[in-house]
């Protein structure tokens, strides 16, 4: 049953039903009290209510923190994913506790979120925060409801379009060298692989994760391929080596055939990238970009080849048309065609 009590500060219900803990709340106004008291009630009697008291033992912190510790470490943008997560805890509503943390809390961050940065930077951010609620709601089994599921995302944005031009890839191709200087000093970078993983992936337009993941296993020089088992994808891919790719690799070599070909770190890939194009001068130049400068140069020439092939295809019908149309009228009746033309 209900018990409406009057306070200095207001009125305090109390809902008791055999089987269960008593509920308490308090209230500036009766009314509110007695609505409360009457939906608790009624859920209690159902078999409906979910007891959310557990989720103020518990901030969203805390809930990110185990996501970080717990799933992200299975997921193959391990990296990406755990620099997102820090971000997330450092945000203000990251102390707020579980039973706070409403579709209301994060409407007003993503809002403010959408002023700083790109719309689908808030949109991944709120992806992954969906995916932690989902994860806490179902394999952990914590009482609450994902505040995000009824949110609008912000539109996905446009692909880039961004492609370096030559000059651009000139100017960072040589600062990316790590050659001495001619005074014998060590030139601006000191990282031997960050170069020869920019030509590999101009060459053959792979991702900056599966140039860092490759090892020498996968490497085949006879067949001129690099046979990726796992992509971003999820399935297995070959990546046909070019000659400019191939004398990449063979220069790696060494003699070693186990092991990573780019024994680098991600981030010490990223930051000797990034110091790079600045000091090249370069500006929005992704290492991705490269990618997409491979993708578009590789469908060109394979659309060459393809139109090559197909003139050479019409010159040779067109060819053998004439020799056995000559032919037939030299002998004064129809030529027959010769066997290959058609």
């Amino acid at each position: 049953m209900a018990n409406i009590r009057k306070r200095e500060t207001g009125y305090q219900a109390q809902v008791r039903v055999r089987g269960f803990l008593p509920l308490t709340k308090s209230f500036k106004t009766k009314a509110d009290a007695v609505q409360w008291a009457s939906e608790r009630e009624a859920e209690l009697r159902r078999g409906t209510y979910v007891d959310t008291r557990s989720l103020r033992a518990e901030t969203l912190r805390d809930l990110l923190e185990r996501y970080l510790r717990e799933v992200t470490p299975l997921h193959k943008g391990a990296e990406v994913e755990a620099i997102r997560l820090k971000a997330l805890m450092r945000l203000p509503m990251a102390a707020l506790t579980l039973d706070r943390v409403d579709s209301t809390v994060i409407q007003a961050w993503r809002d403010e979120r959408q002023g700083k940065v790109k719309g689908e930077t808030v949109r991944r951010e709120m992806n992954l925060l969906s995916a932690v609620f989902r994860r806490a709601q179902g394999e952990w089994h914590y009482p609450l409801s994902n505040p995000l599921t009824n949110l609008i995302r912000p539109s996905k944005s446009d692909g880039r379009q961004r492609r370096p031009t030559w000059s651009e890839l000139k100017s960072l191709l040589r600062r990316l060298s790590p050659r001495t200087r001619k005074d014998g000093l060590p030139a601006e970078n000191r990282n031997p692989w960050i170069l020869p993983a920019a030509v590999l992936a101009l060459r053959t337009a792979m991702r900056q994760g599966e140039i860092l993941a490759t090892r020498w296993e996968w490497v085949d020089f006879a067949n001129r391929r690099i046979r990726l088992p796992d992509t971003k994808n999820g399935t297995a891919r070959d990546v046909p080596l070019s000659r400019k790719a191939e004398l990449v690799l063979r220069r790696l070599d060494e003699g070693r055939r186990t092991g990573l070909v780019f024994p680098t770190t991600r981030s010490a890939f990223r930051q000797a990238f990034g110091d790079a194009r600045d000091k090249a001068g370069i500006t929005d130049l992704r290492f991705h970009d490269f990618r997409h400068d491979a993708t578009t140069r590789i469908a060109k020439r394979v659309r060459n080849v393809r139109r090559a092939w197909a003139r050479r295809r019409t010159h040779g019908r067109r060819g053998c048309a004439r020799r056995t149309a000559s032919r037939g009228s030299a002998a004064g009746r129809p030529g027959r065609r010769r066997p290959g033309c058609g």
